[in-house]
């Protein structure tokens, strides 16, 4: 194993494990995350997940609106690094900054390119209802992960996977996928991508997430599992917003939207189980347990 000089670039907690198992193999030389944002009731400044993460591994933190100003990019080359390590980091990185590094820039990215480019694949592959989905470790270049791939690793997608199950193995097998590329760095033949099957994760946009149950079984329960946890799928009952969050198809039929029993609820086709949901204000609990203090109405929607 060859020990590279590496530049991080991430923000969120999916890679939060990425940057755990690069400083324990490798000399991270400085993350990039964005900068903090307001949040919480009093909306004070919070640091990103992979800023509070590397602040207490002691790694330098930058965090600059833009890599655009020749100082920026003049900074980060001067860093001197082997490579750059890339993965849900917010900004476009310009050709100089993808460039510097010895080896290039290199993007963990969460599906089978070229399948799913672009910012939200794993909310995506379930919406759609995709069997499988996996990790790309791309070469980065100026299009939107267009680059070559390296090296790539396939996971199923059960009936009853979340966005947040598939978020939480997908960031770990980026983890060891990414150790793998950097001790064969140089020798691994880059893969273009192929010009079929493309297609385009659009970030999720709330209007979304209402739960419409004149939609076909299947449908709505991907839109559950997908938009889970964020956004939360959601439907009114009694003027309040109730989160869905787990779901699976359920036998019988119904009206679109009437209760059949517990909280399994009838759609254009089919009927859809919700399994844990969350009402405002309250932590996400089993349906069971929240069907104790809320009674649900003859049809919902």
């Amino acid at each position: 194993m060859t020990r590279r000089r590496v530049v991080f670039m991430g923000t969120p907690d999916f890679s939060v494990p990425v940057l755990d198992a690069l400083a324990a193999r490798h000399d991270v030389l400085a993350v990039y995350c964005q900068p903090p944002r307001p949040a919480g009731r009093g909306k004070k400044d919070r640091p990103s997940p992979v800023q509070a993460r590397a602040e207490a591994l002691g790694i330098p933190v930058r965090h600059p609106r833009s890599l655009k100003s020749p100082e920026e990019q003049a900074a980060f080359a001067a860093l001197g690094a082997d490579v750059a390590v890339v993965v849900a980091y917010g900004l476009i990185l310009p050709q100089p900054v993808l460039d510097a590094p010895r080896f290039g820039c290199l993007n963990i990215h969460a599906s089978l390119l070229p399948r799913w480019r672009g910012a939200a694949p794993i909310h995506r592959a379930i919406m759609a209802g995709d069997t499988e989905t996996g990790i790309c470790i791309m070469q980065m270049e100026a299009g939107l992960d267009t680059g070559p791939v390296l090296l790539r690793e396939a996971t199923p997608i059960t009936a009853e996977d979340t966005t947040a199950d598939l978020h939480d193995r997908l960031s770990a097998m980026g983890a060891a996928l990414i150790l793998t590329a950097l001790d064969r760095l140089g020798e691994m033949a880059p893969a273009p991508q192929s010009d079929q099957g493309v297609t385009y994760a659009a970030k999720i946009d709330k209007a979304e997430a209402r739960v419409e149950f004149s939609r076909p079984a299947p449908e709505v329960d991907r839109l559950i599992r997908g938009l889970s946890p964020f956004p939360g799928a959601f439907v009114e009952i009694a003027g309040e917003r109730v989160k869905l969050l787990r779901s699976r198809l359920a036998p019988g039929a119904g009206a679109p939207g009437q209760v059949l029993s517990g909280f399994t609820i009838a759609c254009a086709n089919g009927a859809v189980e919700v399994l844990e949901a969350q009402r405002e204000g309250k932590r996400p609990m089993p349906a069971a347990e929240l069907l104790k203090g809320l009674t649900l109405p003859d049809r919902i929607g």
